[in-house]
């Protein structure tokens, strides 16, 4: 489910629930039949039910280990929120050398991050597939959204699953990267062995967890981020 129809009907289940309440307190007031008042309760419980449902749903990332590899990180990628996946994706290019900005929503306009290196903007699109292959239609939409803002830079396309033949053909003459599953998971072990991570000394530890302290560069600058990350989202500022 997208990011804005889960909203969507999670708005709409919430208005149920306000008019399911409304109206079970009019009927309270003027005195009906009790079993319409049973009947409006038994609505309102089913309602609330799937709305923490959804949240719950949304908030799966909760139980996202921190970075790791192997064929076990596809499925818990997978298993992310879309928001909780983009930011992991910026988290990994940031760890490339990039700076980094998560514009992903309703509006993004097939654009969820964009990272800037040496001055040059790139441009990627998150998904994270669990069955279905990245289609030469979704490709095609990407690379307009994208078209009129490229000077020097590229598109990445990234999903956790596989691109079809005909999107692998159609990006081939682009500027425009794919990044499926299996290459994804290459960059996240480059980054295990060719980006060093400076951990603050050992007596400082996060607050939250009790994890080790590693220093991040953001798009503020230089701060002090959790180890567990995304799990634990603990930072702090450097002392200067």
């Amino acid at each position: 489910m997208s990011r804005r129809k889960g909203k969507e009907l999670e708005d709409l289940l919430s208005g149920l629930g306000g008019l399911a309440f409304l109206g079970l307190f009019g009927l309270w007031f003027t005195n009906r039949s009790k079993f319409y008042i049973y009947i409006s309760v038994i609505v309102v419980v089913i309602i609330i039910a799937i709305v923490v449902i959804i949240k719950i749903k949304k908030h799966r990332f909760d139980n996202i280990g921190s970075w790791h590899s192997g064929k076990g990180l596809i499925k818990e990628l997978q298993s992310m929120h879309p928001n909780d996946f983009e930011e992991y994706i910026a988290d990994l290019y940031r760890r490339l050398g990039y700076t980094t900005e998560v514009v992903g929503g309703s509006h993004d306009g097939g654009i969820d991050v964009i990272v800037t290196k040496d001055g040059i903007k790139h441009y990627i699109q998150c998904k994270k597939y669990i069955s279905s292959k990245v289609g030469v239609s979704e490709v095609r939409d990407f690379y307009g959204a994208m078209a009129g803002k490229l000077s020097s830079g590229k598109g990445i396309f990234i999903t956790t699953n596989i691109f079809t033949t005909e999107a692998e053909q159609f990006a081939s003459d682009k500027p425009i990267e794919l990044i499926d599953g299996d290459r994804l998971l290459r960059l996240i072990k480059q980054t295990k062995k060719d980006k060093e991570e400076i951990v603050v000394k050992d007596d400082d530890k996060c607050l939250k967890c009790g994890g080790n302290l590693i220093e991040k560069s953001g798009k503020y600058g230089k701060f002090l981020g959790c180890s567990n990350y995304p799990k634990c989202r603990f930072t702090k500022n450097i002392s200067i």
